[in-house]
């Protein structure tokens, strides 16, 4: 069959096949354990409950990190570039989420929250 799939509904649906598959060649004299199965569709259920889940705390750890990062929107901001000695100070003027990392810009500027050494209003 290849792999299960990489979401619970690509599980879900590859296990309804199989479990299809078991019915129409099962043997008569000995069926399959309806307990098992139920057990087993309820364990689907949660595992697709859970990526939902999870799917949506990333959204509002998403949303919550933007929120921090455009708190400094108009704010000076101090950080140390790379092989500077000295920190350098920006305007912030925009704000993002890049590949799940709060980021402040001034123009070309990008600077991420956790290299911020000072704020200014």
């Amino acid at each position: 069959m290849g792999t299960l799939g990489s979401s619970s509904s690509d599980i879900q649906a590859n296990y309804l096949k199989l479990l299809v598959t078991q019915l129409q060649n099962q043997n008569p004299l000995e069926p399959m354990d309806n307990n098992q199965m139920a057990t087993q569709l309820a364990q689907l259920s949660q595992l697709e409950q859970a990526e939902t889940m999870n799917g949506t705390f990333s959204k509002v750890l998403t949303s919550q990190q933007l929120t921090q990062a455009s708190g400094m929107i108009g704010r000076q901001v101090s950080y140390l570039p790379d092989k500077a000695t000295e920190p350098v100070w920006i305007t912030v003027d925009s704000a993002a989420v890049v590949g799940g990392k709060e980021m402040v810009k001034s123009g070309a500027t990008s600077v991420n929250i956790e290299n911020v050494l000072e704020i200014k209003n």
